[in-house]
């Protein structure tokens, strides 16, 4: 019924200021909406349903609601508020919708991001949110490209210190091999000699035996050719 626009606000409008909830009003600044202005804010906050399906009442199709008590139509004004919003909006008040928006609440959103950001805007020098944004951006890009260069570097400086590492220890390898190899070969050599001075020892001892009993062997034929003589 009708009394549903005139009565049923009045509580929630009554809690909304109570709990200082600021919603938007509509300007009556200016004398050609001024009056149907100030009827429509008395009656905010409006009671809207919305949708999106054709019902059949009768022998009308209309865009609405369907429950089991009954139709609730949307463009019904006995029904709903959703004429009366679509008015005021975009009819209406769309420019001043604009303008608040942009001086009010995307001014009070460029400022928190700003601030976020640890950037301080009095007003008195706007800052532009985009131009901070790409400056940030543009920090945050060369700082990700200065912790690339530095692990890149980090990265390069390890590999050439395993490099290096692995080079003194071949040296180091390289230097023990010689030196064992330099061992064995005096080892040899001592070796070889010490053999040839075993073999001249044991050819003179041969050759020595060998006298001697040549000695031995001409001595007794000495004494035997004696002994005939007699």
């Amino acid at each position: 019924s009708s009394g549903i626009n005139a009565e049923w606000p009045l509580r929630p409008g009554e809690e909304l200021r109570d709990n200082d909830v600021e919603i938007y009003t509509f300007p009556t600044d200016d004398e050609t909406v001024a009056e149907v202005n100030k009827d429509m804010n008395e009656m905010m906050p409006f009671a809207v349903v919305g949708s999106r399906e054709d019902v059949k009442v009768g022998e009308t199709t209309v865009r609405g609601r369907e429950y089991p008590w009954g139709v609730v139509e949307i463009e019904n004004e006995q029904h709903c508020d959703f004429v009366k919003l679509r008015e005021m909006l975009i009819r209406t008040n769309m420019e001043d919708l604009r303008e608040v928006t942009h001086r009010k609440h995307y001014e009070l959103y460029r400022r928190g991001k700003l601030k976020q950001m640890g950037i301080t805007d009095d007003g008195a020098h706007p800052v532009s949110l985009q131009e901070t944004y790409e400056q940030k951006r543009a920090e945050h890009l060369e700082e990700l490209q200065r912790i690339e260069n530095e692990m890149r570097q980090n990265f390069v400086n390890k590999v050439r210190e395993k490099d290096l590492e692995l080079k003194r220890n071949e040296k180091e390898l390289a230097a023990k091999y010689e030196g064992l190899r330099k061992e064995n070969n005096e080892e040899k050599k001592r070796l070889d000699e010490e053999r040839k001075k075993l073999d001249d020892d044991l050819a003179a001892l041969k050759k020595k035996r060998e006298d001697l009993e040549r000695a031995n062997a001409e001595h007794a034929n000495g004494q035997n050719t004696k002994s005939k003589k007699k």
